[in-house]
């Protein structure tokens, strides 16, 4: 049984990685900014205080912990010239600063019982950067290089890190979208709305990546095309991605997305 802390629970992937893991007999520790049914401890993941607050009731509660899951970011972006200082600042202190306040907070303590698990979640927006989501990408981007840098110094305290990057999946992520540049809000919408993939299935995916060792996880068929083209075809992505980009410039000029 392993002793797991996951911020985001309240609803979307956290909640389905609540349910997952409690399904296979761990111990999990449901946070979230606001208190609500089926969260254990409030954590807003911009606040030391509070992530000092949960380090503590960890300790009370088990001694230790064996998953950290920084699960909880926001949707945001708007292209380049759109997308306000002020909406950078918003996005990076959550889906950036939120993560490495919690893995500062509990490295300590991973250190002392010498084993843990750091589990990042990012995007596919890590890996794959279209046009229209730069301070998305730019942050999830982060993510998966701070994951990789944690993944090497602390591996010889027996520390793993492992960074998610899912694609568009049904989830309420979208609730949290902020930005001027409604336009992306619009198409990010719809992409969200128009996927298959389940929080769900998500979240099963992430536990087989766990537990297979990966590094990084990318668990659905769509977000490893994404990836694989990229790695296999650099042209070919980056025509795409050009593609995508020309799309919702003549969707601005025509009004609609």
């Amino acid at each position: 049984m392993n002793r797991v802390l996951v911020t985001g629970a309240a609803s979307g992937l956290g909640a389905a990685l609540v349910a997952a893991f409690r399904e296979r007999g761990d111990d999990v520790l449901a946070t979230d900014r606001v208190a609500a049914p089926g969260v254990d401890l409030v954590l807003d993941i911009t606040s030391d205080d509070d992530w000092e607050a949960a380090v503590d009731a960890v300790r009370a509660r088990w001694g230790g912990l064996d998953v950290l899951v920084n699960n909880a970011g926001v949707a945001g972006g708007g292209r380049v010239d759109r997308c306000t200082i002020e909406e950078w600042q918003w996005i990076t202190e959550i889906n950036l600063f939120g993560l490495v306040r919690g893995t500062k907070a509990f490295v300590p303590m991973l250190k002392e019982q010498g084993a843990g698990h750091l589990v990042n979640v990012a995007s596919l927006a890590g890996l794959v950067h279209p046009g229209g989501m730069g301070s998305y990408n730019a942050t999830k981007a982060a993510v998966v290089a701070f994951t990789e840098t944690c993944g090497h110094e602390l591996a010889s305290y027996g520390i793993r890190a492992s960074v998610v990057c899912p694609s568009y999946f049904r989830t309420n992520l979208m609730d949290s979208m902020q930005g001027s540049d409604e336009l992306v809000g619009r198409v990010v919408g719809g992409l969200v709305e128009r996927s298959r993939t389940t929080a769900e299935e998500i979240a099963a995916a992430v536990l087989a990546g766990i537990d297979a060792g990966d590094d990084v996880i990318v668990p659905d068929e769509a977000a490893r095309q994404a990836y694989f083209l990229k790695w296999a075809d650099r042209p070919a992505y980056d025509a795409v991605m050009r593609d995508q980009a020309a799309k919702l410039q003549a969707a601005d000029a025509g009004g609609t997305a």
